[in-house]
């Protein structure tokens, strides 16, 4: 695929129930009617191997590690050779895809990353704060000091032999040094000599363009933003700001359980009113947001869907965004049959359970023991 030309990927924009995709997947082992289940499962993996530990190109903010901004990426700080343009500029091609079919492309990026996609400036002071709160608040702790003695009580509370003339100790954080945002050591000053008060403003200094080089990634989101818009031209992408872009490349986390009913339609044999039906959705209306996503995922092969439509602005109906609309269709059997699903339809075959309780069980089950129900 990073080898197919762009123009080959540039299919139209996804709408209906029968959208285009620029390429076909093919999943050996698995028995796939249609195609739109395939495509779906293929941009979740590889959303999943990108910020993963596989490739070398996303890495976990440092701001998780205190407790802030869980599951939100940075691009890896690195020297980048002819391999990883290659790669970059793939990862670039994937989110113009990922915007002309509709298929949520969920890599989590903090705002820097759309900003400078977009090639607008960062916030520094803001984005530090999100990205890195454990550096951001080191240099303000830094900066609050008042005087050489406030400087030296801190440091030599962590190290004893920085003001003695003796070796410094290999811990002490108070050299010109410091890490990068995928934790290797960067020296900042020819020798990494120590900070001293007179010179503390200087290291201040250097730590702060350190992160703002790394959150701007002038060496990499050049390339990125070259395969993004060799698939979608540049005019629109500049109508966007920064959160736009981030949500319709990447969907939203939330589950949004009313326009999933209002974009849900049942198929002969099944009404609304029937008992089973209201099992159903008293069923899901409890489930929490991480069991949600795991029910998407088992009914579409997507654990995010957009939750904008063409048909709320009156519409026709051909002019559902896909996946949607969810279908509710009867299966065979009672209480002894499990839920199936047609990922491609994004369609949900339900036998007729007895109780609510049933119900239950039946779903928990089934979104918790498979994760990629390709074949229904």
């Amino acid at each position: 695929l990073s080898r197919t030309p762009s123009s080959e990927m540039c299919v139209k924009l996804a709408s209906g129930g029968d959208p285009v995709f620029p390429f076909n997947v093919k999943l050996t082992g698995e028995t796939v009617q249609g195609t739109s289940g395939s495509f779906r499962y293929f941009m979740w993996l590889v959303a999943q191997e990108l910020q993963s530990r596989a490739l070398p190109v996303l890495i976990e903010c440092p701001s998780a590690s205190a407790g802030e901004n869980k599951g939100k990426y940075l691009l890896s700080p690195t020297n980048i050779d002819y391999h990883d343009e290659a790669l970059l500029q793939f990862f670039g091609q994937l989110l113009g895809v990922a915007i002309r079919s509709d298929v949520p492309f969920a890599v989590d990026c903090l705002k820097p990353f759309w900003s400078r996609l977009l090639n607008e400036s960062i916030d520094f002071d803001a984005d530090l704060r999100h990205c890195d709160v454990i550096t951001h608040n080191f240099i303000g702790g830094l900066k609050a000091l008042k005087n050489e003695g406030e400087f030296r009580e801190m440091v030599s509370k962590t190290c004893s032999t920085h003001f003695t003339g003796e070796e410094c100790c290999p811990s002490c954080p108070y050299k010109f040094s410091y890490a990068s945002l995928d934790g290797q050591e960067v020296s900042l000053r020819a020798g990494s000599p120590l900070i001293t008060w007179n010179n503390l403003q200087m290291f201040i200094d250097a730590v702060r363009d350190l992160r703002r080089c790394e959150l701007m990634a002038d060496n990499m989101l050049p390339i990125i933003r070259c395969g993004l818009e060799s698939i979608v031209p540049a005019e629109p992408l500049q109508l966007m700001g920064p959160g736009d872009l981030e949500l319709r490349t990447c969907g939203q986390q939330h589950i949004d359980i009313g326009f999933i009913k209002l974009h849900t339609i049942y198929t002969v044999g099944i009404s609304q009113t029937d008992k089973h039906i209201e099992f159903l959705w008293n069923v899901v209306e409890s489930l929490t947001q991480e069991d949600l996503r795991k029910l998407i995922k088992f009914a579409c092969n997507q654990e995010r869907i957009p939750f904008s439509c063409p048909c709320q602005e009156n519409g026709p109906e051909a002019s559902h965004v896909p996946p949607y609309p969810m279908k509710i269709a009867p299966s065979e059997g009672r209480d002894d049959r499990l839920i199936r699903t047609e990922t491609c339809m994004f369609m949900i075959k339900l036998p007729q359970y007895s109780s609510e309780a049933v119900m239950r069980e039946r779903i928990l089950q089934a979104i918790n023991c498979r994760d990629d129900p390709l074949s229904g």
